[in-house]
């Protein structure tokens, strides 16, 4: 199939559609609002359901609703609006539910700018909600990549029964590129659901719950949690590059990682040894391949669109054992490769002055 030129927000609706989500529920706010206004025209015509709800806990409720009966749905926000959502997104994992959840990133706190940012990590992959449970999240860094990751993510989601969070930002939203779109997925390639609520057609009626009133029986529920969570490990994704050699390796992921890597072509034409490693799931966090992308590495540095977070589980994955530096914007601003360029110049000089 001949490549399409796409905005991200309508490439990464379509894959939806294509990947058999037929239920969508949201409210409107930018840097995401292609997202609904692409699906209000297209669901119908799948026969699918598109609501915009009265807010966006309404919106998350109404996924939650959508999920326990069984069907592939989807919602999408951006950062106020996915703060908004973090109750009934703590209920659906504790309730075991999957579903999908798209978070165009902007800058905050508040209700900061409609500018592109990053500064969603922590909420991401640490929970912004309350109660010990996580959610699987894939940050995609091109418009095919959130394509792709689009089908994987409800195939995730469904395998795991949990949210899965595709975590973007207003420059993937609203840029143009060229994409593959995928296939139709067709009914009989979806998975099924026995524990879904139907209908008793003939068995014990299935309840879908998150409150449990015997601490004893929450705690093993928690438990039962934390194992699955220790199963996604299996899931994890992460891109190497220039990294064999790499005696400085920077660490990027979605738009942050697109300027980083054309910083890392620009220090190689220096002569200076620079690589880049990008996480594609941010939870799991591929630790393993950081650990092995940094190994020869004098320095590391995190190139994000926040006051640092992303730098915080960097330390944290290679234990301590090389120097990890932040550079970032914030607030809607957006790293240059030219002032990457010169972060690298900086600690590779500090390095030789040391020497």
């Amino acid at each position: 199939m001949a490549k399409v030129l796409m905005k991200g927000n309508e490439a990464l609706a379509e894959a939806a559609i294509r990947a058999g989500c037929r239920y969508f529920f949201g409210y409107p706010i930018t840097p995401q609002n292609e997202i609904p206004q692409y699906l209000a025209k297209r669901l119908p015509e799948v026969g699918g359901v598109f609501l915009q709800a009265e807010s966006e806990i309404a919106a998350i409720n109404m996924v939650y609703g959508a999920a326990g009966c069984g069907a592939r749905v989807m919602t999408s926000s951006s950062s106020p609006g996915i703060s908004l959502k973090q109750e009934g997104i703590t209920y659906i994992a504790g309730a075991e539910l999957p579903c999908v959840i798209v978070n165009m990133q902007r800058g905050g706190p508040g209700l900061g700018s409609i500018q592109p940012a990053q500064s969603d990590y922590f909420q991401a992959v640490k929970g912004g909600g309350h109660g010990d449970y996580k959610l699987l999240v894939l940050a995609p860094a091109t418009i095919q990549e959130m394509v792709d990751l689009m089908g994987k993510a409800f195939d995730l989601a469904d395998e795991y029964r949990n949210p899965v969070i595709i975590l973007g930002d207003g420059i993937l939203g609203q840029m143009m590129e060229g994409v593959d779109l995928p296939a139709d997925e067709t009914p009989g390639t979806l998975a099924e659901k026995p524990w879904a609520t139907t209908g008793a057609k003939g068995r014990k009626p299935n309840v879908i719950n998150s409150l449990f009133l015997d601490p004893v029986e929450l705690e093993k529920h928690n438990h039962h949690l934390q194992f699955k969570y220790d199963r996604m490990a299996k899931e994890v994704l992460w891109e190497n590059y220039q990294t064999d050699d790499a005696e400085l390796v920077l660490v990027g992921y979605g738009s942050s990682a697109r300027i980083a890597k054309a910083a890392v072509d620009q220090a190689r034409a220096l002569g200076i040894k620079a690589g880049l490693f990008r996480p594609i799931t941010l939870f799991p966090f591929p630790k393993a391949a950081l650990q092995e992308a940094c190994k020869q590495a004098n320095h590391v540095i995190t190139v994000e669109m926040s006051m640092g977070q992303l730098v915080e589980d960097i330390r944290y994955n290679l234990e301590f054992k090389v120097p990890v530096h932040f550079y970032g914007r914030s607030g809607g601003m957006v790293p240059t490769t030219r002032a990457v360029l010169e972060e690298i110049i900086r600690w590779v000089k500090s390095g030789k002055e040391v020497n």
